[in-house]
């Protein structure tokens, strides 16, 4: 999983109408598969599954023989059971001059220092690159007409570099405006913008480090629609000599108590001129799909998709000799990718195949800025419309016997009601967003399919019964660390019990007569549907 801050709140757990005693007990047989499923996968023989390493293709390579041996057939349009990525590394060249960024105005050029002043993105699909064209202020850079938010209003930033304030107009609902700081690159391009500049805190180390990104199946595009052809990130001081002569002054605005409104934008005097080169390093790797095939003749063309990321951090390349350095991630996420695996299982031996058809998909990329999943929501296995629901299936924690699940996304959508179907017959709660100002609906793999307008769900073990304190102790001590490892006190009948209600919930979703539904005003479904998936590029973490 990726995360930033993500401190937890206590959060009373509200036991749903009518739900049975909370059932402790799972197969011990189930127990013990998740047992070797997490093993495998967190064994330090795999370094830490990172995309594109050989312990990942091991990981890989499990995941479809327990897809095989379970009956499954590989996924939809697959010949095999590989959905091959292309990754692409890009980094400025280590061998040249670094990025050459100036500003030239009334016949006076201003050079800019990169990785001081300025931070230029290394290119992902021009080797050498050349760029000259004028300056375009848009406010914070946000364009949403059903917000009443336009501050690109009045403004041709056409075959422009545009330059906007970091953050967004305050006041938004957290989702809201997360959703909308992450497509401002989307939204200049659509636009007609060539370049993104936003006004930043300049961190010198992340300037140099390499950009990760997929690309698409020809491998000759980034895998979103109208890349930019630069971005970069501009100090506050620096930005403010390019605003010499403009309308308002930088500062005023960034200081100004008006923040919590929309910033009009206004063309800037002089021309930018950005000069780079960058270095390429590009690899494949391997998302797992595995296919159950509906009965229902009608509705076996639709599509309940689970997902669980397969891939973690690596080897710790600053590791000392003795020291153990391999980032195992056996709750994050070889957890969730057991669970997939278990819920495959409950499907082939039930007896009775799902009405609707169910894609089981183990993801690439997620710690590099969920690439996988927006790439499989760029270019699906199945047509998007066909695709009904998607629950993801991220670090669920294992270390005390849960008695609620945490869907995070659950007022956005009726999926919210297979869940709490599933958990009143096992005696789980459904608990609210105990922290939504850390907008986690939006920070997994599901977030793709929810910008292509599909109902989607984010599960986790909740709060309850000891839970907020194990969640707490897990992400300040272990989280992203090495001891994320298989010797934790995991409790397998835990894990049995969360594969068993995630197949509920599955099933429910797979027999039921109709398909989800966007809650009636939300925003993600009624603004959201059929809009182009956004292709962040994320420094690798």
């Amino acid at each position: 999983m990726r995360l930033t801050h993500f401190l937890l709140a206590p959060a009373a757990a509200l036991l749903l109408d009518g739900a049975a005693p909370a059932a402790r007990n799972a197969d011990p047989a189930a127990a013990a598969r998740m047992r070797a499923h997490v093993e495998f996968l967190a064994a330090d023989r795999l370094e830490g599954r990172a995309t594109g390493s050989s312990g990942y293709a091991s990981a890989a390579s499990y995941v479809a023989g327990q897809f095989k041996a379970l009956g499954l057939s590989p996924g939809a349009g697959l010949t095999g059971w590989y959905h091959q990525l292309r990754f692409r590394n890009a980094a400025n060249a280590a061998n040249a001059a670094p990025p050459v960024v100036r500003f030239t105005i009334g016949g006076k050029e201003i050079a800019f220092a990169h990785g001081r002043e300025v931070a230029v993105s290394p290119s992902m699909l021009v080797k050498q690159r050349s760029l000259r064209a004028g300056l375009v202020f848009v406010g914070h850079g946000i364009s949403e007409p059903a917000l009443g938010i336009d501050e690109y209003a009045g403004l041709d930033v056409r075959g422009k570099i545009v330059i906007a304030l970091d953050g967004t107009v305050r006041g938004l609902r957290t989702d809201i405006a997360t959703h909308l700081d992450a497509v401002k690159e989307r939204t200049a391009a659509a636009k007609g913008a060539v370049g993104f500049i936003e006004i930043a805190r300049i961190d010198g180390a992340a300037a140099r480090q390499p950009l990760v990104q997929a690309l698409d199946d020809s491998g000759t595009k980034v895998a979103s629609a109208a890349p930019l052809a630069v971005e970069m990130a501009m100090s506050p001081d620096a930005a403010e000599r390019l605003f010499a002569g403009a309308p308002r002054g930088l500062q005023a605005m960034r200081s100004a108590p008006g923040r919590d409104r929309p910033v009009a934008g206004f063309a800037l005097a002089g021309e930018m001129s950005v000069e780079s080169r960058s270095d390429w390093q590009d690899y494949t790797a391997p998302q797992v799909i595995g296919l159950i095939r509906g009965s229902d003749p009608v509705l076996r063309d639709e599509y309940v998709v689970l997902m669980a990321h397969l891939d973690h951090l690596g080897i710790d390349p600053g590791a000392q000799p003795g020291e153990d350095g391999i980032f195992n991630g056996a709750i994050d996420n070889a957890a969730g990718i057991a669970t997939l695996i278990e819920v495959a299982r409950a499907f082939s031996v039930s007896g009775s195949p799902p009405r609707r058809s169910v894609l089981l998909i183990a993801t690439a990329g997620e710690e590099r800025g969920l690439l996988g999943a927006y790439s499989l929501a760029a270019q699906p296995p199945v047509p998007l419309g066909q695709i009904t629901a998607v629950i993801n299936l991220d670090m669920p924690l294992l270390l005390y016997d849960f008695t609620d699940v945490i869907a995070f996304g659950a007022e956005h959508s009726t999926i919210v009601d297979a869940v709490a179907e599933a958990g009143r017959t096992m005696g789980v709660a459904v608990t609210p967003d105990p922290m939504p100002e850390q907008n986690l609906f939006i920070r997994s793999d599901h977030y793709p399919f929810v910008l292509q307008g599909v109902p989607s769900i984010f599960l986790v073990t909740g709060h309850a019964n000891g839970g907020r304190q194990a969640w707490n102790r897990f992400l300040t001590r272990t989280y992203h660390r090495p001891h994320d490892d298989a010797r934790q006190p995991i409790r397998w009948k835990q894990g049995a019990r969360f594969a068993a209600l995630n197949y509920r919930i599955a099933r429910t979703l797979a027999d039921q007569a109709g398909r989800p539904r966007w809650q009636t005003g939300d925003y993600f479904g009624a603004r959201l549907l059929g809009r182009p998936v956004p292709m962040p590029v994320t420094p690798p973490r």
